[in-house]
């Protein structure tokens, strides 16, 4: 492997993002050589992008970083298919109203991470495959585009072959088609735009190569140097084994209205020693020799966790704004302070959305109110009334961040935002209660 002089493929070795080059030493002459234009493609299945995505995103806005031009290629049209790889089943189809929604909802994700002003030759551009693939007539398709693919080649991609020997699943024409679009994608943004190079996970790479193979049949040099490029990095995993990008309460989304602030910070707050330092050099923009002394402290003090702090404000930045990264920093700190009195609601039911919770009517709280020895019961914060008089007595009860009396009673002016009450036992166990 040469020392590439393209300071992007340098950045890209370092952070462990490259799996596939189609042509290496050339992609990195051609990339060395002037200002070029590469793109990658996100698929509209839902109305955000999750953090597999995101791995996608930061290799576009590192390579208009680098002095280049990258352009985000929306599948408003290949959305309507759906692409096989890495799916055991076919999916289930989106109305044409669905994907354009979806791609209206996507488009908003791009701005905090790609500069869409600037000099023409290098900001980045948004794109909607739709525009031209509606444009194409069944028998043009079949004519121009599918005389260039081998079936023979197309079953042997890995998503295809496992497909066809499942007899009970199998792929749809339309599924197996997927490839002859994406590749008529690269084709297409080669003349119209002249994009030389296409990125994506290695699950793509099949893909990819199938529009640099039909770039060369249809617009190649006479002179066989490669017109187009693919490259390709890994998909991210977990040094547990585990499914990256999921929690127990299902995926973490790019758009607040799906995964908030301050979960999308805990979800890095959270990451293992044994992933932190990979998970800094794919998610964040932070310079190598920031990411070595981070490296340095997991492995000398990982106890600290500065590496996981740098990580989740760094990439909570990111994607939702220095403003909310902050809240979410101070809402973290208020949990384990207990402080969380002052807490907005929304921020509050956020940092409390974990804990186990009840619901009790408001009427009970009228006059005397309800004894917290009975509700610690109801609340399941303790087993028993004997239990909550030994916690009580030795002041391990706080309610709403205060430590409790031993006879306090819980009454509406009790509640925060007039509807809830957070009971915590020790230092980390909180319960809620919510009054309707």
């Amino acid at each position: 492997m040469h020392a590439e002089k393209s300071s992007f493929l340098a950045d890209m070795r370092w952070r462990g993002q490259i799996h596939q080059i189609t042509h290496p030493a050339e992609l990195d002459a051609h990339l060395s050589g002037g200002v070029r234009r590469a793109y990658a493609g996100f698929d509209p299945t839902a109305d955000s992008l999750t953090i597999g995505n995101l791995v996608t995103i930061m290799a576009l806005a590192r390579f208009q970083r680098a002095g280049h031009k990258p352009i985000a290629v929306m599948g408003g049209g290949t959305g309507l298919i759906g692409d096989p790889s890495g799916k055991s089943a076919e999916r289930q189809l989106n109305t044409r109203d669905t994907v354009a929604a979806n791609v209206k909802s996507i488009e908003k994700i791009f701005d905090r991470l790609l500069d869409f002003s600037g000099k023409p030759e290098t900001k980045a551009e948004l794109v909607n495959n739709i525009d031209w693939l509606d444009k194409i007539s069944y028998l043009d398709a079949l004519r121009d585009i599918g005389k260039h693919f081998s079936v023979n080649m197309m079953i042997q991609k890995d998503s295809v072959r496992e497909r066809l020997h499942n007899r009970d699943q199998g792929i749809s024409y339309t599924e197996f088609s997927y490839m002859i679009l994406q590749s008529y994608d690269f084709l297409h943004l080669y003349r119209a735009m002249g994009v030389t190079l296409q990125m994506g996970g290695s699950d793509q790479f099949g893909n990819i190569v199938g529009g640099c193979d039909l770039i060369r049949r249809c617009a190649g040099s006479e002179s066989g140097a490669p017109e187009s490029f693919g490259l390709t990095w890994p998909l991210v995993t977990k040094s547990d084994g585990g499914k990256f990008g999921k929690t127990e309460s299902g995926a973490i989304w790019l758009s607040a209205h799906r995964t908030s602030p301050y979960a999308y910070y805990q979800f890095w707050l959270n990451a293992a020693d044994a992933d932190v330092v990979r998970f800094l050099k794919t998610f964040t923009f932070l310079s190598h020799d920031e990411i070595n002394a981070l490296e340095h402290k997991v492995q000398t003090e990982p106890g600290a966790r500065e590496a996981q702090r740098a990580l989740a404000r760094a990439a909570t930045e990111i994607i939702h704004g220095k403003t909310e990264m902050e809240a979410a920093e101070n809402a973290a700190k208020a949990l384990f302070s207990g402080d969380i009195a002052s807490l907005p609601k929304q921020l509050l039911e956020d940092v409390l959305s974990s804990a186990p919770s009840v619901t009790l009517p408001k009427a009970r709280l009228a006059g005397d109110g309800v004894a917290l020895l009975d509700l610690l019961v109801e609340a399941q914060a303790v087993a028993s009334k004997r239990e909550a008089k030994e916690f009580l007595a030795n002041g391990s009860i706080s309610i709403n961040g205060t430590k409790a009396a031993p006879d306090q009673k819980i009454t509406a002016s009790t509640l925060l935002h007039g509807s809830i009450v957070a009971i915590r036992r020790g230092k980390k166990n909180w319960y809620v209660t919510r009054w309707e």
